[in-house]
């Protein structure tokens, strides 16, 4: 038998002559933010503890009258999920202030997907608008989308397609499980398959012409090098920080670290030679100062100047395979 969560409004005295006013929750409730049990959910709304005059008190008054409104209205909520009522408050609350909220949380992919589904949904939509219908409108939509960057010459690639797809289906995972939505929409929705492609990548020796020639801006030409090493993209390079590069159980460095593409963690085990390239360990970012402005003029202008003629883009660097270098180290390609 269901015991029926209670609700109360609490107060607890604070600095600066103040009352905090919280709910209290028995049994405690599962905080769909943290995933952790909690008694307690600070409001955030504060009284005068020895009003001193009217208006003090009609204060008092008025902000209790909010906090008790907010106590039935979670009560509400509650009940309806115990017993499996429809909430139709939840229903008409803006999905798109949500998802916003967790692209904070995550990756720039996510700041792309939340900008092509504004254009899809018209920049309106309420989780009561998420059907399955709706979703797999905007899996077409994917599919035919114009870029966003670039001033939108073009359509993006169907691999980019894929990818903001399967965030976009990892974001109604997270407001299924936070119970925003009553079924599991992912259930009924296809993925958007990858394609391979041809990777084109560096030879040794153009790696070799780079390391050769001087870079106006040395944290560019150090990130790349790196990118060359780990093949890691230039997303999560900007990321990385000293925290991420940790001593492994054999004694040598690896890099751990959760990939934006992938959003799964990776355990990348590097050389001596390549952790000589994110300079003295500290704190932060190992490669400070690093934007990702630099991966397109300044990036071209080096390119340019180690005489490559061809196209040559951060993305291709990270497609070479240099696990032979660390096997080899008398090739030295670093020694310049």
């Amino acid at each position: 038998m269901n015991t029926c969560t209670k609700v109360f409004l609490r107060k607890k005295a604070i600095s600066g002559g103040r009352i905090s006013l919280y709910l209290d929750f028995y049994p405690a409730i599962r905080n769909p933010h943290t995933n952790r049990m909690s008694r307690r959910e600070t409001l955030g709304i504060y009284i005068y503890a020895s009003p001193k005059n009217e208006r003090e008190k009609q204060f008092n008054a008025s902000m209790e009258e909010k906090a008790e409104a907010i106590r039935c209205r979670r009560f509400e909520q509650l009940l309806n999920e115990q017993f499996d009522f429809l909430d139709k408050e939840k229903l008409r609350m803006d999905f798109l202030a949500y998802f916003k909220q967790k692209c904070r949380q995550k990756y720039q992919k996510w700041d792309c997907v939340l900008r092509h589904f504004t254009i899809y949904c018209k920049g309106k939509c309420t989780f009561g608008d998420l059907t399955v219908d709706f979703c797999k409108g905007f899996r077409n939509y994917l599919l035919t989308a114009q870029r966003q960057r670039n001033n939108g010459k073009g359509p993006i690639s169907h691999n980019s397609a894929a990818g903001y797809w399967s965030t976009f289906r990892a974001l109604l995972k997270i407001t299924y499980q936070e119970k925003y939505i009553r079924e599991n929409l992912n259930d009924f929705l296809e993925k958007i398959e990858w394609k391979e492609v041809k990777k084109e990548f560096l030879t040794l020796a153009e790696v070799k012409q780079l390391v050769a020639t001087p870079c106006k801006i040395p944290v560019l030409k150090q990130a790349v090098l790196f990118s060359c090493m780990t093949g890691l993209r230039i997303s999560d390079i900007l990321q990385l920080s000293w925290k991420h590069i940790q001593m492994g159980q054999d004694g040598g460095y690896l890099i751990r670290l959760c990939t934006e593409k992938t959003e799964e963690e990776t355990n990348l085990p590097i050389s001596d030679e390549t952790l000589a390239l994110c300079g003295e360990r500290s704190e932060g970012l190992v490669f400070n100062g690093l934007k990702r402005h630099m991966v397109n003029h300044p990036l071209k202008e080096w390119i340019k100047s180690a005489g490559l003629t061809r196209r040559i883009t951060f993305h291709v660097r990270r497609h070479i395979k240099f696990s032979f270098l660390l096997k080899f180290k008398h090739l030295q390609i670093f020694a310049a």
